[in-house]
C-alpha cells in the first residue's frame, strides 16, 4: 500500500498514517479486529505494505479516539468494552444525541427528514425476519445522520464515541427484537419532533433514548451482582 501504488491521485495528498488509520478502523467497526485483539505491527506492516514509522502514528490516531490502546512493551489493542466503560460512555451519549437531536431541529428541512425516514424504515425491516446485523448498522446509520444534520463541527467530531457505543461495543445482550422495536418508536419520536422544529422536545426524546440504553445496562450490572454468590 506504498505512497504510488495508489492509482487514484486525489488521496496521494493524504497523509499515510491517516490512510492506515482509516482501513485498521474500518476494521475495527466492522468487528474483523473484535475487542481486545492485539494488533502485532510487524503483522499489519507486512500485510498494509507500510514501515513501522506511518503504522505506529496510525496506531496514536486510535489511540487518541479510543479505539486501541497502547500498552508500553507490549503494543497496541483494540479497547475492551466492560459494562462499566460502556455506562461511562453512554452518558457522554445521552449529552451528544440531546444536542445534536436539538440542533438537526432548529436547521430542520424536508429532505434530512425524509432520510432518516428511510433509515427507519430499513431498521423495521431489520425486525421481522429479525436480523440483528442489519438492526445494528441501520441504528448507527439513524444517529449518525443526526449528528450530521447538528451542522456543528464539534458535535461532528464526536462520532466516535457513536460509533464505539453502537457498533464496536454494542451491548449485544441488549439487542433483540423487543428492544429494536422499542427504539424504532423512540427513534420516530425523535423524526418527529426534528421535523417539528422542536429543539427542547427532540433533544428531550433523544437523551431520554440513551437513557433508556443507560437503564438497561445498569440493570444487567445488578442482576449479575445478585447471582454471584461470592
Amino acid at each position: 500500500m506504498g505512497r504510488g501504488t495508489d492509482p487514484d491521485t486525489a488521496r496521494a495528498h493524504i497523509p499515510l498514517a491517516d490512510e492506515v488509520a482509516e482501513i485498521l478502523r474500518e476494521r475495527i467497526h466492522t468487528h474483523r479486529y473484535a475487542t481486545g485483539t492485539w494488533l502485532r505491527q510487524e503483522t499489519l506492516s507486512a500485510e498494509l505494505g507500510v514501515s513501522r514509522t506511518p503504522l505506529r502514528e496510525a496506531l496514536r490516531i486510535l489511540e487518541r479516539e479510543g479505539l486501541v490502546q497502547i500498552v508500553a512493551g507490549k503494543g497496541a489493542r483494540v479497547v475492551t468494552g466492560d459494562v462499566d466503560t460502556l455506562l461511562d460512555a453512554y452518558q457522554l451519549r445521552a449529552v451528544v444525541d440531546g444536542l445534536a437531536a436539538r440542533l438537526a431541529a432548529e436547521r430542520s428541512s424536508a429532505e434530512p427528514v425524509r432520510d432518516l425516514r428511510r433509515t427507519i424504515d430499513v431498521q423495521r425491516a431489520a425486525l421481522d425476519p429479525w436480523s440483528p446485523r442489519d438492526y445494528t448498522q441501520s441504528n448507527v446509520d439513524f444517529h449518525e445522520e443526526i449528528i450530521h444534520l447538528a451542522g456543528n463541527e464539534f458535535v461532528l467530531n464526536q462520532l466516535t464515541i457513536l460509533r464505539v457505543t453502537a457498533q464496536v461495543f454494542a451491548p449485544v445482550a441488549l439487542i433483540g427484537p423487543d428492544s429494536a422495536l422499542r427504539a424504532v418508536a423512540e427513534h420516530t419520536a425523535i423524526t418527529d419532533a426534528i421535523e417539528a422544529g422542536d429543539g427542547p422536545e427532540a433533544e428531550r426524546v433523544a437523551r431520554a433514548h440513551i437513557d433508556t440504553t443507560i437503564r438497561r445496562l445498569e440493570e444487567t450490572v445488578s442482576a449479575a451482582a445478585s447471582a454471584d454468590p461470592s
